[in-house]
């Protein structure tokens, strides 16, 4: 076991700046793989549960639609609590993402996120950060309060673009195509690292991802107990709630085991 591996919590959060450019990569990405589908990809059942690989991105095109038109946002809040009153208020808001544009196809919901997602990321990068903080994204959806930080700034330099890239991955399980992963991933998984980081209970353990996304890190403090090997999309599943594809290799105390099948990260 090694004791070089940097540690996890050091882990910088993405700077407003960075944040522009790894959405922009992420956008081109996830336009570039949704405009390679065949007719038939598009009604294929996704990882998320009930989602159709359409839905997945009549879902994603509404995340970017609302971002500059927080009004969008409420609107679909308040039916969802209407039409889907067993749901929380972000589960029955997604759905509502997706009713809202129910009769459209996957060629033209494409278009739509070219349309949305640069005006969406032009209208985060405008705000000032000290605005960015204030704002509090629970105020519509009270499951932001379980973010690591409850803020607009944190939606647009982490989990915006954490979201359409954990989507690019379900699309690459839908269809069975291995995603094309670029220089931009590794800023996509250090976040979901330090976010791992910031909630770890267990003993001190070494982190080796592998794959363009991976790297190796230090989950605690001091000198390792344990080792946790996978692929870096595979943790991502994992942390997400998902199915993982591969396997999570837990070498050392079993107790580092026990909390990394516990923990999750939000997507």
């Amino acid at each position: 076991m090694s004791v070089t591996a940097p540690i996890a919590r050091a882990i910088r959060r993405t700077s407003g700046a960075r944040a522009r450019e790894v959405n922009e990569a992420e956008l081109r990405a996830t336009l570039s793989t949704y405009r390679e589908l065949s007719d038939e990809d598009w009604r294929r059942p996704s990882p998320c549960a009930g989602w159709t690989v359409r839905d997945m991105l009549a879902h994603t095109v509404g995340q970017y639609e609302e971002l500059p038109r927080p009004w969008v946002a409420v609107r679909r809040i308040r039916w969802a609590r209407r039409t889907h009153p067993a749901l929380g208020p972000l589960d029955g808001h997604n759905e509502i993402q997706i009713e809202d544009r129910q009769g459209v196809p996957g060629r033209e919901l494409i278009g739509a996120l070219a349309r949305y997602a640069p005006q969406a990321i032009i209208a985060m990068r405008r705000l000032p950060a000290a605005v960015r903080r204030r704002v509090r994204p629970s105020v519509l959806y009270p499951e932001a309060k379980a973010l690591p930080e409850d803020s607009m700034d944190y939606l647009y330099r982490v989990l915006m673009v954490r979201d359409t890239w954990m989507h690019r991955m379900d699309l690459g399980d839908a269809t069975g195509a291995a995603p094309v992963l670029g220089g931009h991933d590794r800023e996509v998984m250090d976040q979901v690292v330090l976010d791992l980081a910031l909630t770890w209970t267990g003993p001190a353990a070494e982190l080796d991802l592998h794959g363009p996304a991976g790297g190796n890190h230090l989950l605690g403090s001091g000198a390792p107990a344990a080792v946790v090997r996978a692929d870096a999309v595979d943790l991502a599943r994992h942390l997400s709630g998902r199915r993982v594809r591969g396997t999570l290799e837990v070498e050392g105390d079993p107790g580092a085991r026990s909390v990394l099948m516990a923990a999750r990260v939000v997507f």
